[in-house]
């Protein structure tokens, strides 16, 4: 597969600071989103030290992703998602651990999503609500899942969809890397197809986009301009958190 790809990232109209990470890597098939959680201290070392620790693990097993993407991915996708799920945890674990030794940053912690081409097969790696969408054939779909209060009462039924607008507790995360030394990791292994495009995004931009039509651009514009139409909409919703878009294109060689 061919790989273009943009990512932006803006402090948005709120904030001081920009505590979103992304990175990039078309020749080894990695991307990634972080959002360093607000309200504990360093959340841009952790955003930034997540995303460099996921690629130096994923680096490190360089030669077995390109041996798996040039024979039979879907025959290794457990290798995969185990190669994409280690390095989310290991991230988490070093975090955590920074955190112990350096009171400055104790109690840092980022959402992280991360996306891996191999060959034909795309594996999906997520903690926290951060999201990853597959547009394909003029559908957007999302890939992930928040882990969020509000996503735990309203999947249990314990609120309303009305109730989750007005709730104090939207912002509050369930799951992070670098708020314990272990974290669940949400893995999902999917066929790619030309013409597929994937987006990774913070909830600075996807806190906006309640609508389908709020994802036009993605099907409609080249992937640089798309990625800056994103954050240019979320700003002029508000941009009421920091904005990070990596829209990634996937083509035939």
């Amino acid at each position: 597969m061919q790989i273009r790809y943009f990512g932006h990232t803006d402090v948005g109209l709120s904030r001081e600071h920009n505590e979103d990470s992304h990175l990039a890597d078309p020749d080894l098939g990695v991307f990634v989103v972080a959002d360093g959680v607000g309200g504990r201290a360093k959340g841009e070392v952790a955003s930034q030290e997540t995303v460099e620790l996921i690629w130096e693990w994923l680096k490190r097993n360089e030669a077995l992703i390109h041996e798996i993407g040039s024979g039979d991915a879907a025959a290794r996708v457990g290798q995969l998602t185990q190669l994409v799920r280690g390095a989310i945890q290991n991230a988490c674990y070093m975090i955590h651990s920074m955190g112990e030794l350096d009171p400055e940053q104790r109690g840092m912690s980022t959402t992280a999503s991360v996306f891996l081409v191999c060959g034909g097969i795309g594996v999906v790696g997520q903690v926290g609500d951060s999201r990853v969408y597959l547009v394909r054939k003029g559908e957007v779909a999302q890939l992930t899942e928040d882990h969020t209060l509000i996503n735990y009462q309203l999947k249990h039924g314990l609120i309303t969809p009305e109730q989750a607008q007005t709730s104090r507790a939207k912002n509050v995360i369930t799951r992070a890397v670098g708020h314990k030394d272990y974290v669940e990791v949400d893995t999902l292994p999917i066929p790619l197809f030309a013409g597929d495009r994937i987006i990774l995004c913070s909830d600075g931009f996807h806190g906006y986009a309640e609508q389908p039509s709020d994802m036009a651009f993605f099907r409609d514009m080249d992937v640089e301009d798309a990625t800056l139409e994103a954050v240019r909409f979320a700003n002029d919703c508000g941009g009421k958190d920091n904005i990070t878009v990596l829209t990634i294109e996937l083509d035939d060689d």
